[in-house]
């Protein structure tokens, strides 16, 4: 059984007929949200070793979080289908039930840092990371009967559109910025050097598929199962690893040219600013591919809300930031965010 059908059962049999019972009256919102591989759909034998089993996230007023606490710790059972309820993380070795019990708007702000009701700034949704998001609106919600938590999913279920055509503009950018450096760096007898770049760059476009697609893209260990699930994938995937695979910087190069002009091709056609013809063109008179320029300024000529069109083009900070310690800090991914916006 997956991690999300046993929270299922596991809210349909057990958790759901005790609240029934004892708090008839609570407003509330059940699902299986927050951190975990089954959040995502993507746990398998191997996750079961550490942080899963009977967990599920439980939403209610903030004033009732603790009486709901108590009374599910009183009540619930000491296992169900063969699972304990109560049992250790790895984040807190504390044994109790894993009914993650908030209000809606804490277990938001735990994950994003922000008051997502209160309305949100560019800067706030350059703030966000794609696993941030997710967390929230990934998994699914069982029930939510005051329609708080599925309001706030719905917030952030993507970038309004201009923030959105700035994060793909960076993230072009940073693709022109050392595209050409896969040859060059061949060319020198540096198969290293090269290769390196080519796996940075295979990161920035793996990340312009997601963007391209409308789809957050979670931390890495699950970027390539999920990249390989969207409408881009079939065309973008094979020059991708082909350039991972690639035994020489001239193969490398062409993998990647072609990776580009499939994502770009991809960008026309839903509907972005794209240029006419190809992306990519030869590096000056070097035989090395180079991206035209105005691939990114396209997607930039389009953004009309000033505020955007203000902003530094480093895009969102997990374009210029790969630190895990601070990509998953709310609170630093914030503070950088701002100071990044203001310099």
């Amino acid at each position: 059984m997956s991690g999300i059908n046993l929270a299922r059962a596991y809210w349909a049999d057990v958790v759901r007929p005790i609240l029934d019972r004892k708090l008839p009256d609570l407003p509330r919102a059940a699902g299986r949200l927050g951190t975990g591989s089954d959040v995502l759909g993507l746990d398998d034998d191997t996750s079961r070793d550490h942080d899963w089993g009977l967990r599920l996230t439980l939403l209610v007023p903030a004033d009732r979080v603790r009486e709901v606490d108590q009374v599910l710790a009183a009540a619930l059972p000491a296992s169900y289908q063969g699972w304990p309820t109560a049992f250790p993380l790895s984040k807190d070795p504390t044994v109790r039930h894993q009914v993650e019990i908030e209000a809606p708007a804490d277990f938001v702000r735990e994950r994003t840092g922000l008051d997502v009701g209160d309305g949100m700034t560019a800067t706030d949704w350059l703030s966000l990371t794609g696993q941030s998001a997710l967390e929230v609106t990934a998994g699914p919600v069982f029930e939510d009967t005051s329609g708080e938590i599925t309001a706030l999913r719905e917030r952030l279920a993507w970038y309004p559109h201009d923030v959105w055509l700035h994060v793909l503009a960076a993230e072009w950018t940073r693709v022109e910025q050392e595209l050409p450096f896969v040859g060059r760096t061949g060319q020198r007898g540096d198969d290293l050097g090269s290769r390196t770049i080519a796996a940075r760059l295979v990161t920035a476009l793996v990340r312009l598929g997601f963007l391209l697609e409308r789809h957050w893209p979670p931390y890495p260990k699950w970027a390539g199962t999920l990249f390989g699930r969207l409408p881009v994938a079939p065309s973008a995937a094979g020059h991708l690893a082909g350039a991972l695979a690639a035994a020489t910087w001239q193969e490398r190069d062409a993998a990647l040219r072609a990776a580009c002009e499939v994502l770009h091709d991809r960008q026309r056609a839903v509907g972005l600013p794209a240029l006419d013809g190809p992306a990519c063109e030869d590096f000056w008179d070097r035989p090395f591919t180079g991206l035209r320029d105005g691939v990114a300024g396209a997607l930039r000529a389009a953004i009309t809300d000033p505020e955007v069109r203000a902003l530094p083009h480093r895009g969102g900070v997990e374009q210029w930031l790969d630190d895990v310690g601070t990509l998953t800090n709310p609170t630093a991914r914030l503070r950088l965010t701002r100071a990044s916006a203001a310099d």
